[in-house]
């Protein structure tokens, strides 16, 4: 396991306010491009002139994954000049806990000693070993954070308290790999959310749709456009004017959830829907039900669609991956609502003749 765990993570960094107000770049290691270190402070809450402290934010850019930490400076005789300072964690996996747990660590043996020397000693200790141990500042351990339970850590079941019938919405969306963009004032409440909506579509276990901290930034904007379906999270209420960011839009803060007409066609909704609507509800308000339990019977649904998709395709000559046979959709004359979304889910599979 230490094995794995010693090509996941990528940098470590460490970003102070001075009694100035001035937010900097202080130390990383290996190294940090220009481009992310400016991303980061973006990213830690140092900078904003809210001044509300955001203690742990993660996100990801460019198929890389950030952890920050925040903290305020309470007599530390090592740091006199330092009011605040985050430390960063670049990493290849999605795994909120597990990088919070580490982070924590790292910032208070910062406020220890001061230097970033004891730091660089637990990051490697970690990189190379999955492990750093010390009596005062607590131990990490890598394997104690399967990546399995950070995609189980969310709650569907709040979801479906907060959406009911209309978490189908968002089930079709993640089913056609669509761009879902999700807007709440507050980081916390949509890293909470976004983490979860993945769990919607188990069978794929795919956590690299989600980018739970962007902002209406030109690069960060540029670099969501260039994958294909999405899960975004935003802080600015502008995003919702940025209709060529999204298919799905949630207004996490009013509850709503808006279609785009871009996309009307492809997400219409019938029978099928209605059905894996009402069995998300009823799984979900069972009070003897736990969220994986939740997860389990929407994917077995899934499995059900999928496997009605699968007998409606062939093997052509001289291509491995079975394609949609339209013919033998059409013959099984289903309602059109539920053969439309067959046919887009195909195209989302990538079963389509091209």
């Amino acid at each position: 396991m230490a094995e794995a765990d010693t090509q996941l993570l990528l940098a470590v960094g460490l970003i102070e306010k001075d009694t100035n107000g001035d937010a900097l770049w202080v130390w990383c290691y290996p190294s940090v491009t220009a481009e992310l270190r400016s991303l980061l402070l973006r990213k830690c809450c140092l900078t904003d002139e809210n001044k509300l402290l955001h203690t742990f934010v993660f996100g990801q850019y460019k198929r890389s994954w950030f952890y920050i930490t925040t903290v305020e400076v309470q007599d530390s005789p090592a740091l006199k000049k330092v009011t605040h300072f985050s430390i960063v964690l670049m990493a290849k996996d999605f795994n909120p806990e597990k990088y919070a747990a580490f982070t924590r660590i790292l910032c208070r043996i910062y406020l220890k000693h001061g230097s970033p020397v004891k730091m660089m000693e637990s990051y490697i200790a970690v990189l190379t070993k999955g492990i750093c141990q010390s009596e005062e500042n607590g131990s990490f351990l890598s394997k104690d954070f399967d990546a399995r339970k950070a995609y189980l850590a969310g709650s569907i079941k709040d979801i479906v308290s907060q959406f009911g019938m209309e978490t189908v919405i968002l089930y079709t969306a993640l089913m056609l790999k669509k761009r879902i963009v999700v807007y709440h004032p507050r980081i916390e409440a949509i890293q909470e959310f976004t983490r979860t909506l993945p769990a919607l579509v188990w069978h794929r276990q795919d956590w690299s749709i989600l980018h739970s901290y962007v902002h209406l930034n030109e690069e960060e904007v540029e670099a969501l456009k260039a994958c294909t379906g999405y899960i975004a999270g935003f802080t600015d209420s502008e995003v919702n004017s940025r209709p060529d960011l999204y298919d799905v839009y949630v207004n996490l803060a009013d509850s709503e959830i808006t279609i785009s007409p871009v996309v009307k066609e492809a997400m219409t909704m019938g029978k099928l829907h209605k059905e894996i609507g009402q069995l998300i509800v009823q799984s979900a308000e069972d009070p003897d039900k736990s969220d994986s339990q939740v997860i389990k019977d929407i994917s077995l649904k899934t499995k059900e669609i999928l496997t009605t998709l699968a007998s409606l395709t062939e093997v052509s000559d001289g291509n491995e991956k079975p394609t949609l046979n339209s013919e033998a959709l059409k013959q099984k004359r289903f309602p059109p609502a539920t053969e439309n979304f067959l046919f887009h889910l195909a195209a989302a599979e990538q079963m389509l003749k091209i």
